[in-house]
């Protein structure tokens, strides 16, 4: 019997970045779930802070050299990898000069949000798809962590939802606390239509001039997870008012078991 494959998006995970719960709750989970019948991969960005003397991380020359386009740019795509500390997990990272090689994440030195972050998040939503596909490893479940992955749902339903390695993929899409979008401007609708995706494509992204992340990600994905406690009202209605499999809120260890639990049940 082949093994079931999960494979977590993330825009952080401890050791290499502990910038906010995400850090901690994904670190915690893609271990655990790990081993037995499941195999695990994880992506994630390679921010600047990254110390990648200190984690091992090195090139994956067969994986880089891929262009991502972004509003007509094109951006060239290096891909790194490490083995995660105490587990059998490697993580996989997506690197680029211009998005990534800076010394903060999403905040300047002043703490404010960095103007080209839709830029950077369009970029790495792309990015991760087409490494995955040219790994060839086709995931059962695909689960997007925090606001940074909130495009991925969309473009496997709507732009590579007939590709061999997604055709089957259920989207598992983890809802944290959104403190970003607001700055977007409507230029992210314009720069998130990969493809020829419609406008009428990013409408659940979209309420009058306001970006909302979570809410665009909940209505492509297949099954929900509330991973932050307090969530806004507005996200917090989208989570009440889905009638789509949905893990409500928890912390430690019963995280973990209902999580595993929560994934078997969509692997069946």
């Amino acid at each position: 019997m082949s093994k079931k494959r999960i494979l977590f998006i993330t825009q952080e995970m401890n050791p290499y970045t502990t910038i906010s719960e995400i850090s901690e709750k994904v670190r915690a989970l893609a271990p655990h779930v790990q081993g037995g019948d499941i195999e695990i991969r994880v992506l994630m960005p390679k921010y600047g802070i990254i110390n990648e003397r200190r984690h091992r991380l090195h090139e994956v020359v067969r994986l880089s050299g891929m262009n991502i386009i972004v509003d007509d740019d094109d951006f060239p795509l290096i891909i790194k990898v490490a083995s995660l500390p105490g587990a059998r997990l490697q993580v996989y990272f997506l690197d680029n000069e211009e998005f990534f090689k800076r010394k903060f994440v999403f905040n300047n030195k002043e703490e404010k949000p960095f103007e080209d972050n839709q830029d950077r998040m369009v970029f790495f939503c792309k990015g991760v798809i087409e490494t995955v596909k040219k790994f060839g490893w086709s995931p059962d479940v695909v689960h997007c962590n925090g606001w940074f992955t909130a495009l991925v749902p969309l473009f496997l339903k709507k732009v590579y939802t007939h590709d061999p390695v997604f055709e089957n993929s259920k989207i598992v899409f983890s809802m944290f606390k959104d403190e970003y979008s607001q700055h977007f401007t409507d230029r992210f609708f314009d720069i998130a239509k990969i493809n020829e995706l419609e406008d009428e494509d990013l409408a659940p992204f979209k309420d009058g001039d306001k970006v909302l992340l979570n809410q665009g990600a909940l209505a492509y994905s297949d099954a929900i997870i509330k991973d932050s406690e307090e969530l806004s009202d507005g996200e917090q209605k989208a989570w009440a008012d889905s009638d789509k499999p949905k893990l409500d809120f928890f912390v430690d260890d019963d995280y973990k078991k209902e999580s595993l639990k929560f994934f078997n049940e969509l692997l069946g």
